[in-house]
């Protein structure tokens, strides 16, 4: 429940009086604990926002959840095996890089949106990768083969129609998603990503500046040091992953710098006791508060997390959200 005020307050370093903190349901934990979870967001509401005695989480699945296969508009099949967690691509429609200066971009207007984000998930470094599969991809980054850029090209054009077809629907924060890292750095190494991939994101950020907006962008992996890079490429506030980057290197890289929205331990969760839960909550807010904003909290659950965790994890956040120093 990070509400679009409090977002803009912590972006700007605008003092905006609390922690703006939020938690999010994976559907797989839904579909484990619903009792439970409807209990403690209405519990809870500054943290999930008010959800009616009605609610029906089934509503809000994506494709993706959900078992089987699907192909996308760019021909690429997704598989999923587990109800619940999010499928993987398995089906990548250019293995062959002589594929690449032929294929047929989608129409932007007609393309899948993921709700809650101004472009799908993925929509640029993990679309190369689900195009290509990832040993080709990154034998196209090893070898800087001609067709790379050739891609890279008509992905981020597509990206750029995209989003401004969705520009005139859209708020003063618009969010994207694409993990740029795994959990020891860049597949690619930050001088590839900074010669191939920041031309591509500044393109399509300037498409949002130039509408006067705020760019939110999540992105999972170890991905510190390139974080001043994602900012001069246009982004406003960055969501990255609590242990893939470690605690220290946020604080080192971004407090009082870049404003991030911390993404708390997900690896922890299922195994901690619910005290630790809590004291991670207390640990990451004492690290990374000042007064005037800079900081966000999110709060993913999955499937896997106990109960007594989340409810540990959600009393703690309610409770530091209030934070002063």
């Amino acid at each position: 429940m990070q509400t679009e005020e409090l977002m803009l307050k912590a972006m700007n370093y605008a003092y905006p009086g609390e922690i703006p903190i939020g938690v999010w349901f994976l559907p797989g934990a839904w579909m484990r604990h619903e009792r439970e979870l409807l209990r403690l967001a209405k519990k809870y509401p500054g943290l999930y926002g008010e959800i009616p005695d009605d609610y029906d989480y089934r509503k809000n699945i994506s494709q993706t959840y959900h078992t089987g296969s699907y192909t996308d508009e760019w021909g690429c099949v997704w598989t999923n095996i587990e109800e619940g967690i999010n499928a993987i691509v398995t089906g990548h429609p250019l293995r062959r890089r002589g594929d690449i200066p032929g294929l047929k971009v989608p129409d932007p207007l007609g393309a899948t949106l993921l709700e809650g984000f101004t472009l799908p998930h993925g929509f640029m470094y993990l679309r190369l990768l689900d195009l290509r599969g990832f040993e080709e991809a990154m034998l196209d980054f090893a070898e800087e083969c001609e067709e790379l850029q050739i891609l890279i090209d008509k992905v981020t054009e597509f990206n750029c129609r995209q989003l401004e077809a969705a520009l005139p629907g859209s708020g003063p924060v618009l969010y994207f998603g694409d993990d740029l890292g795994t959990q020891r750095g860049l597949a690619i190494g930050p001088e590839k990503w900074r010669k191939y991939l920041f031309p591509a994101f500044k393109k399509i950020y300037s498409v949002a500046k130039s509408a006067g907006k705020k760019v939110y962008m999540h992105t999972d992996g170890m991905i510190y040091e390139i974080i001043p890079d994602l900012f001069l490429a246009g982004v406003d506030m960055v969501n990255p992953q609590y242990r893939a980057n470690g605690l220290g290197n946020l604080v080192r890289v971004c407090k009082g710098r870049y404003p991030v929205n911390l993404d708390l331990d997900r690896q922890m969760f299922p195994l901690a006791t619910p005290k630790e839960c809590a004291e991670h909550v207390r640990e990451c807010v004492e690290a990374l508060y000042l007064p005037s904003g800079g900081l966000g909290i999110t709060i993913e659950i999955g499937a896997d997390v106990p109960v007594a965790n989340i409810e540990a994890l959600m009393g703690a956040a309610d409770e530091y959200r209030y934070y002063k120093r």
